[in-house]
């Protein structure tokens, strides 16, 4: 009598770039590859393209789609490039976690090395998680704080808070200078002076690791 096969996991890639420049196609090649060297069988794919990672599923329809099929059995482990990809938020995260883990399904995010099909990796993956968060908001308020340190020496005025935010997430997503103020139709001085406070800051954390 012969040992049954092992049963073939189902596996969902979900792709996610913050601006129409961008290709989700570089995410996807390398997913591909992995699933075939675990013997996963890709069986669908979900993607957010042109949409920032700090919006929450109700703006993001590939993700809220693809959290619809895992909770009605579609597939096994859904695989992403990296923790950033699925979200910027950690509530959102956390909840995404526990959605996926209600519906038995894996999380796979090749970039990190995060397997939450294991103990281990779901530990690994609210650690990240929550790193991830606190770095954020550690490099915003030291962008706060060099815009005050500006508008002091300057005289420049601030500008609304959800503003600021808004264009600093677009930059960070990779957006140009240009293409932000025009999106967002304000000034290019002003996203000129947060461009170069989150340049200050990244430099400032990056001295002191």
């Amino acid at each position: 009598m012969t040992d049954s096969p092992p049963p073939l996991v189902r596996a969902a890639l979900y792709l996610r770039v913050s601006t129409g420049a961008q290709d989700t196609a570089n995410q996807a090649a390398p997913l591909i590859t992995e699933a075939a060297r675990r013997g996963w069988q890709v069986v669908t794919t979900y993607e957010d393209a042109g949409i920032s990672g700090a919006k929450g599923r109700e703006a993001r329809p590939g993700l809220d789609a693809m959290l619809k099929a895992a909770s009605r059995g579609s597939f096994d482990v859904v695989m992403a490039w990296s923790l950033d990809r699925l979200g910027r938020d950690l509530r959102d995260l956390l909840n995404l976690s526990k959605e996926l883990d209600a519906a038995r399904v894996g999380l796979c995010l090749l970039k990190d090395s995060i397997d939450t099909t294991t103990a281990s990796g779901r530990l690994y993956f609210h650690v990240m998680g929550a790193l991830a968060e606190f770095e954020r908001a550690r490099l915003a308020e030291r962008v706060r704080a060099g815009l005050a340190r500006t508008k002091k020496r300057l005289g420049r005025p601030t500008i609304d808070s959800a503003l600021h935010a808004r264009i600093a997430d677009l930059l960070e997503s990779g957006m140009g200078m240009c293409r932000v103020a025009s999106h967002l139709h304000t000034g290019s001085g002003t996203v000129q002076r947060i461009a170069k406070e989150l340049r200050a800051a990244t430099a400032s954390r990056i001295a002191s690791e």
